[in-house]
Formats: C-alpha cells, structure tokens, sequence
C-alpha cells in the first residue's frame, strides 16, 4: 500500500484525472463517484474446538444506476473496508467498459481460510450469507456475488443453498450468485475466463499499429517475451494462453516464495506441477532461481503480466520495469505514481478495470444461464451441426472431391456452451478494447490508457444517470 493514498483514494485520484476530460456536471460525477451502501458486519462462529469467533465482514453496493450490483467475495485477512470499497468502484467502471449491465459491488471476509476447516469455512459463509439476505443485500436482481481471492465454487455452492433455503420457490433463486459448480448452475468456461480476457485484451492492443508504433514493437504477439507475476488461476491461465494461443516466450513466472527464469521460456502446467510436488516453484528444472520476487517484475521483456496483488508496481520500483506493455491481471498492481512514470517512459499499462474483466464477463453469461434456466448451445448444437453436414456434404458433391476427416469434422461441429462462453468473452474483451484506444487517442490530452478506459466508464454510467434522472 503507498503511503500517500489508502487504495479507495487512489481509484478517486484515477477517477479525477479521467473527469477532467469529460463535460459532466459535477454533482454527477460526484455520484458516480461514492459508494452508495456499505453493510459492515460482526457476527460469531463457534469454532470445532468449541470457542467462539467473532467474524469481521463487508459487502459494498458502489452504484445502483443498474441493476443488480455485482463483484466477488474475499477470504484475507487484509481485508477491510477501505479495500472492498475500492474494488467495488473499480467494479462499477469495469461493468460499464464491457457493456455488463451491472452496478459495482464487492464483499469481503476478514479471515485466513488456511487457518479454518472446511466446516468452519462453510459455517462462517452461510452465516455470512443470511446476513446478507436479512439486509436485502443478495439477490438475483439485488447484488450476485462471485468468488475472489481465497473462495471458489465450493463457497459459492454454500452461498446459493444458504439463499435459496432461506427463499424457497424465488424461482430464479440460482441467479443469486456465480462462480458456480457446473452442477448448480455454474458455466463452463467460468475458472479459465479472466486469463483468457487478459490474452484476448492485449492481443487486441498488440494489433494495432498505432499503439504498436508509439512503443517500438512489432505487430501481433508471436515471439514475444512475457514474465508474469503469480501462479494462482489467473497467472496460470494468462500464462498458458498467451503460450499456446499467442506463440509467446514465457520467460519467468514468479510467486511470494520467489522468481525462476528461462530464456527459452517455461511451461506454466509444469511450473504448477513441480510447485505442487515441493511446494516452491524454485528449482525448476532448467530455470535460474531469482530469491527476491519483487525483481523479476523489472526484467527485461515485452510483456509483464503482474497477477497477484495490488499495489505491486509502485513510484520506488516503477522506474526500473523495462517491460514495454504491462497487462494488470490483478486488481490495482499499479500505483498512479507509477502511471506517472509509466506516461514518461511510453510504457503502454493495459489496466485492471477492464483487462480482468473476463471474470466479471463469463459471470453475466452465467446469470441469464440461471435465468433462462437453459444451457447455452442445447436449442441450436445439433441442428448447426446437421446443416453443417448437409452443406458440406453438397460441396462435395458438387465438386467431387471429399475433404479431409479433420477439417470435416471442424467445419461440421456445433457450439458447446464452452465455445460460446469464450466466444462471447472474446467478441466483449475487443470490442471494449477498441472504445478505450479510440477515446486515447481522439484526445491527445489524455495520458494513458487506464485515464481512457476512466473516460469510457464514466461516460456510460453518467450517461444512465442522465437519462434515467435522479430520484427523487
């Protein structure tokens, strides 16, 4: 955390600096701006040793200009109230980029989930849960929350029995919450989707020329150098994706215990594997071991992909980051003191608000999952797939020849719900990027991209609360 700004102070100060660019009154901007309910709670577990636990826990509903709210839950125990706030705020203006009609929401739960058993984990979330329903805090059109750092599908399954227990027959009940088990509702396509958005995003940046110029790289993302920070879901899948699907050198990986770095770059599924076996990633086989983590963000590469923690990239180490662009997969890894210096070096920092949005993304698609109570791709798979077939098998006719088993059998295949979850993410993340380079770069006053993506977010929100009116 820097010293001049708690984390909710600097999302304002990013915010102030976009709003000067924009021609909205300021008593707008001033609401667009505040966080609008925050339900600070403290309620008791007895624990399995029998003693009892008072929890400490927060939901924020940033902005109602729609409707329901949305944004995960965190298990930490640097989780307060300032920092749900925070990631609230960034909620809001991350919805509105990707076009989710959702308000910002987020929700956290001061505790260390590795210091509790799994039935006091699950006895501390549904008690979290009924808290949240006796305050009208959760709801299928109220506030859906998600996981985030420290729970996942399991916490969201409790969260979703606690709800509907509580609401018997509200029939779209397992709309409540997402980041759910298949099984209960969930998507498929749901635990890869922020590294395939963060993959999607900067692809899309490194696509264009004008962008590319500015900052003396080639075209496209075949070859490049990516060094990420964190091994967690997102680092994992950012990693794989940008070396399977972009061709990518991904030269060093590193977590808290440490860095390892290889020229020729590392596979992540085999990194996670021998973190798994001896509980390091250090000493991976063919790598350089690089004890303070912390320098391998200032190594030299294309892309540095930080995916772990906020606040990483900061005004003491920023101007040591020799990485061209810089893809935030975490929530806030950059300081706006770094943005500063970032904006005098012509890095390009591709930031939080809308690059990790994916999650946020294949989570509205899970939501009107539940709503339609229909899995996507079950009404259109097979009727696609046989009119591929009569398609093909006419071309063939036609032309006497008959195609290969393999391209037969890609051309005729339907969409499963996994193809149209990532498809959807991907037609989301480009488009969203192509609004923000355009406003950057019809203003030249604007200083980067992260004021940009600011200005998209603010225009929209106000633009709801323009048109809507204010209530009263």
């Amino acid at each position: 955390m820097s010293a001049e700004y708690s984390f909710f102070e600097s999302v304002g100060t990013s915010f102030d600096k976009a709003a000067k660019f924009t021609k909205w009154d300021p008593g707008i901007l001033e609401q667009i701006k505040a966080c609008n309910s925050v339900l600070r709670m403290r309620y008791p577990v007895k624990m399995d040793d029998g003693h009892i636990e008072v929890i400490e826990a927060y939901r924020v509903q940033h902005s109602h200009h729609k409707a329901p709210c949305k944004g995960g839950i965190r298990f930490s125990t640097e989780v307060n109230q300032d920092e749900v706030m925070a990631l609230a705020a960034l909620m809001t203006y991350k919805c509105a980029i990707v076009n989710v009609p959702f308000g910002g929401g987020k929700g956290g739960i001061k505790i260390d989930p590795r210091k509790h058993s799994a039935y006091e984990l699950e006895k501390i979330t549904r008690r979290y849960t009924s808290e949240l329903v006796k305050k009208n805090f959760i709801g299928p059109g109220i506030d859906v929350p998600a996981p985030d750092y420290g729970t996942g599908e399991r916490e969201m399954a409790w969260i979703v029995d606690t709800y509907t227990t509580l609401k018997p027959g509200e029939i779209d009940g397992y709309g409540c919450v997402t980041g759910k088990p298949i099984s209960q509702g969930g998507v498929r396509g749901r635990k890869e989707a922020t590294g395939l958005g963060v993959f999607f995003g900067v692809r899309e940046v490194c696509s264009m020329p004008e962008v590319m110029d500015k900052i003396g790289l080639p075209l496209g993302l075949e070859g490049k150098t990516v060094v990420v920070q964190g091994l967690g879901n997102v680092g994992y899948h950012s990693a794989k994706f940008f070396r399977e699907k972009g061709n990518c050198k991904v030269i060093a990986i590193a977590e808290y215990e440490g860095a390892i770095y290889n020229e020729n770059g590392l596979n992540e599924e085999e990194v996670f594997q021998h973190r798994k076996a001896t509980g390091s990633i250090l000493n991976f086989p063919g790598a350089t071991n690089i004890t303070n983590s912390k320098e391998a963000l200032e190594l030299p590469c294309d892309i540095l992909i930080p995916a772990a923690l906020e606040n990483v990239i900061n005004g003491e180490n920023a101007d040591r980051i020799k990485a061209k662009i810089i893809g935030e997969a975490a929530n806030g890894p950059c300081t706006p003191e770094a943005d500063e210096v970032f904006a005098k070096k012509g890095i390009v920092c591709v930031p939080d608000m809308y690059l990790n949005a994916g999650g946020v993304t294949v989570s509205y698609f899970e939501w009107l999952k539940n709503l339609s109570h229909v899995r996507y791709g079950r009404m259109e798979k097979r009727f696609t797939e046989n009119m591929n077939a009569r398609i093909l098998n006419q071309m063939e006719e036609l032309s006497g020849k008959n195609m290969a088993e393999a391209e037969r059998k890609a051309i005729m295949h339907g969409p499963d719900e996994v193809d149209l979850v990532h498809s959807g993410l991907e037609e989301t993340m480009v488009q969203a990027t192509r609004e923000i380079i355009e406003c950057w770069h019809k203003n030249p006053e604007i200083p980067d991209m992260r004021s940009a993506a600011y200005v998209v977010a603010i225009n929209k929100v106000a633009t709801s609360y323009s048109e809507l009116g204010i209530f009263p």
